[in-house]
């Protein structure tokens, strides 16, 4: 019998934390030392057992190496785990963000048009069901944008399923929970907004439903893209 896996204490998660957005927003540039371990205990007020597991942990995301007379040294950008939770949300943090959040879309647009695309040929009647139903449901929310958005993601989401790519599915998953919190990605849409939108699900459910691959594809990059430049500041600078 396997022994449980014991969680870090909570103290350590908070530092960690703390350091890991200090060290993506910039504040410790790579190459350079992390403060010593008694000074992290006294700007932390905790114990060098914390500092250890926090340490510990930032080395499994990447950020950090010890290194032999240099102690704990920060890592550049091409050794994070940059899908992450934590190094997202500091990435959607940073004054540069917008770079990442084109790249989100593009990574997002290459993705879900193939799991449309895939969703075409192997949705089976349950899910097609679930799509229609959604739809409608969505159809109802146009006036109330906090619960289109919610609807909004289970559409995807019965698509992404009815697709069989996991990995695509994991993958989107994880980068879009974190990048729905940026104000920049999510924006404050419009009754217009919503209602195109609407429309543009409208198109790829109809494909995917349809059976037409083709169709469903081309239909989630129009709906993607054109979201993204309706939402995207118009003086951000490009990717």
């Amino acid at each position: 019998m396997s022994r449980p896996q014991r969680r870090r204490p909570p103290l350590a998660a908070a530092v960690v934390q703390s350091l890991a957005t200090a060290i993506v927003l910039g504040q410790y540039p790579p190459g350079t030392a992390l403060p010593s371990a008694g000074e992290l205990c006294e700007e932390y007020e905790v114990s060098r057992t914390v500092i250890r597991e926090a340490t510990t942990t930032l080395a499994e995301k990447g950020l950090v190496a010890t290194r032999q007379g240099w102690g704990t040294v920060v890592l550049g950008q091409d050794q994070w785990s940059l899908l992450d939770p934590l190094v997202l949300d500091a990435l959607f943090q940073r004054a540069d963000r917008l770079v990442y959040l084109d790249n989100l879309i593009e990574i997002r647009t290459t993705l879900e048009c193939a799991m449309a695309a895939r969703a075409a040929g192997r949705i089976d009647e349950e899910q097609s069901a679930a799509l229609s139903a959604k739809l409608d449901e969505l159809a109802g929310l146009i006036d109330d944008p906090e619960a289109y958005s919610r609807a909004d993601i289970e559409f995807h989401e019965i698509i992404h399923h009815a697709s069989r790519d996991a990995f695509g599915r994991a993958i989107v998953s994880s980068i879009q929970g974190k990048a729905v919190r940026s104000p920049q990605y999510s924006g404050d849409p419009t009754r217009e907004d919503i209602e195109l939108t609407h429309q543009a699900h409208a198109r790829v459910a109809a494909a995917v439903l349809d059976g037409d691959g083709d169709a469903a594809a081309e239909a989630m990059r129009e709906h993607i893209t054109s979201s993204w430049a309706r939402r995207r500041p118009a003086d951000a600078p490009d990717a």
